[in-house]
């Protein structure tokens, strides 16, 4: 059917959006965005903003230009010379940022880092539909090539060492009978059995979605890293069983908690105190594997990576692995189970058979 067209029609299309409109999509974006994801997108824009302030002594504005940003990334990463490595960042500047609080150290960024603070600056544009100078070629080669050069001087990404069963279990064994050792338990083994959930997803985990059955606990996972649109899937219920449907009803019954948030602050007394926080999360992990004299490095990724390293070690079918951490990339969920099952292959004992 034809739609008429009104000649005389007082109604125009826009060519534009209006200041309210702009004001609405954003605040969606803002919306759909994780918390974790908008608080490291304006630590990088912050970074920025004075970075360009020391550097070029005026206030950076949208489109940044390419030689700008090739300066940025020079100025970042280092290079092999005859005289070690360095980068273009001038030692003043350095100083500056560090004792502004904006830099956490001298010295040039981790690569990851690095590479975050390009991704978002390119956000930034995309989102004001502006000439993007991280897709210039230069920009593009030149960050491929420090990539192979950092590779080939043996520089690796940062990861978190993995909490894996036996390192689990030592951790668990200095969760006293206090309302706090019995939090952070129910706590551990929460993240832990349910397939190595994020810190958001625990810190954020209500009692709404908990369900118990005869063998312990289900919990969906309404919304996710890799589920942001909250899809509907048979995947998206975690079961809790054994120890961890325990030291849940456990929990849940030492602080008379009934609904809202599961996870909460402990303060002195025994009092209960609001929901934890996802660096709260960081930091019992941290705190229990300080008690437990356990060496390495470990955070909150370490209970996710220590899952499906886990997993590997006891080859578990990928397939009900990825069901349980909600990984979508084979490649990702492999790199783990490779490192966990190497140790107890076959093909290791080789010599030895």
């Amino acid at each position: 059917m034809l739609i008429p067209v009104l000649q005389n029609s007082s109604v125009r299309l826009p060519v534009q959006l209006s200041d309210e409109a702009h004001r609405a999509v954003d605040e969606f974006l803002r919306e759909g965005e994780s918390p974790n994801t908008m608080t490291s997108y304006r630590s990088a824009l912050r970074y920025w903003s004075a970075w360009h302030t020391e550097r070029y002594g005026s206030e950076i504005q949208l489109p940044v230009l390419v030689p700008c940003v090739l300066q940025f990334i020079v100025d970042h990463a280092d290079r092999s010379t005859v005289a070690g490595l360095v980068s273009e960042l001038p030692a003043k500047i350095d100083v500056a940022l560090v004792d502004a609080g904006i830099k956490g150290k001298l010295g040039s960024l981790a690569h990851n880092t690095l590479v975050h603070r390009i991704a978002v600056l390119s956000k930034a544009h995309q989102l004001r539909e502006l000439k993007n100078p991280c897709h210039d070629p230069k920009v593009r080669d030149l960050l491929s090539r420090i990539r192979k050069a950092y590779a080939r001087r043996g520089v690796l990404p940062n990861k978190k060492d993995a909490l894996t069963k036996d390192l689990l279990k030592e951790i668990l064994a200095v969760c006293d009978d206090t309302l706090r050792g019995k939090r952070d338990r129910a706590l551990l083994l929460f993240a832990w059995s349910s397939g190595g959930r994020r810190r958001s997803e625990v810190a954020s985990a209500e009692m709404r979605f908990l369900k118990r059955v005869p063998e312990g606990f289900t919990y969906t996972l309404t919304y996710s890293k890799t589920n942001q649109a909250g899809m509907h899937r048979p995947e998206n219920d975690k079961p809790l069983l054994g120890a961890a449907a325990d030291a849940l009803s456990e929990w849940l019954m030492a602080a008379g908690i009934v609904d809202g948030r599961i996870f909460r602050q402990v303060r002195k007394g025994e009092k209960l105190g609001p929901a934890l926080s996802p660096a709260s999360v960081r930091d019992i992990v941290k705190y229990r594997c300080a008690l437990a004299n356990i060496e390495g490095d470990f955070s909150a990724h370490s209970i996710r990576s220590g899952f499906v390293t886990e997993a590997g070690r006891q080859n578990m079918p990928l397939a009900e692995t990825m069901a349980m951490t909600g990984h979508q990339s084979v490649v990702t969920v492999l790199g783990y189970s490779r490192a966990g099952a190497s140790l107890t292959s076959n093909v290791a004992h080789l010599f030895d058979r």
